[in-house]
């Protein structure tokens, strides 16, 4: 999709740091620059510490770049209060803490939280969005129990249940398959794609290359702060890219329009094999 009036999240030529202006080598991001359109499902890639979780962070303003402007559904996230985002766009943790006592029933409901508008905010049309997103990812059985009684494959459906309660324009999923075995990272995925179809904007950073090579309709990978490359999977994930990034040597097998990385080995870094990502300082532009 390439309408302006299908553009849902624009991040324009962003830079963020954890220091200070007076020390740049301290920017996690520098000139990132992304356009994000209704029903896409965008992956982002990247070794820990490039950046990932910091682009998202800065999405839904629970931090805010020093440099540049990021606008959701055309608003300009700086100007809008933290209520008005959780109304566009929904976050899913990579994780929650087990101690987090509220039972699985009451944490979906969390998420119609932005729509209140009286003191006894559940509603009759809150009380059966929450039930349908229990039954949609399967968790309604376990209404009554404590999130820190569930395993990690429960947990994840309960994360999706109350992202989906909130009807989000923009959903960002942070590592949303971590810790879960084969089956439960292919139905997370899955309903991450079906959630893209239904026209959210779905942005998911995860180290698993495979699910975003199967599942992305764009991938972003970041390094060192800045995007080193972007486009479909299929233009994007090859054996330079990762080398680059990851600095391993892997094989990408291309079959049937399925991608798959088969990692081998390390690159060598006493004989300088690694290669050296330079990501572009003025940004690119993906859409």
């Amino acid at each position: 999709m390439s309408c302006e009036d299908e553009l849902t999240v624009k991040v324009d030529n962003i830079s963020f740091s954890y220091g200070t202006k007076r020390n740049p080598c301290s920017r996690t991001l520098k000139g990132i620059t992304i356009n994000a359109h209704k029903g896409q499902l965008i992956g982002i890639m990247g070794p820990n510490g490039c950046g990932k979780t910091t682009f998202m962070r800065c999405i839904n303003k629970v931090l805010r770049p020093q440099e540049g402007a990021i606008f959701i559904d055309g608003k300009d996230v700086d100007r809008l209060k933290m209520m008005e985002i959780a109304k566009l766009c929904a976050n899913i943790p990579a994780d929650v803490p087990d101690d987090f006592h509220l039972s699985v029933e009451e944490f979906v409901a969390l998420g119609r939280y932005p729509f209140v508008t009286g003191i006894w905010w559940e509603g009759e049309r809150d009380e059966r969005l929450v039930q349908e997103a229990m039954r949609a990812y399967h968790v309604t059985h376990l209404r009554d129990r404590k999130l820190g009684e569930l395993s990690s494959g429960e947990k994840a459906r309960v994360l999706l249940a109350k992202g989906a309660v909130q009807q989000p324009k923009i959903l960002l999923a942070d590592e949303p398959s971590a810790h879960l075995d084969l089956k439960f990272k292919l139905q997370v995925m899955q309903a991450l794609k079906d959630l893209s179809r239904q026209g959210v904007t779905v942005i998911t950073a995860s180290h698993d290359i495979n699910l975003i090579a199967k599942y992305a309709d764009l991938v972003i990978v970041i390094s060192e702060g800045g995007i080193l490359s972007y486009g479909p999977p299929a233009e994007v994930i090859n054996e330079e890219v990762i080398r680059a990034v990851y600095g391993v040597e892997v094989s990408v097998i291309r079959e049937k329009g399925e991608i798959f990385v088969i990692p081998l080995r390390p690159t060598d870094l006493e004989n300088g094999d690694d290669a050296d990502p330079r990501p572009c300082e003025k940004g690119i532009v993906a859409d």
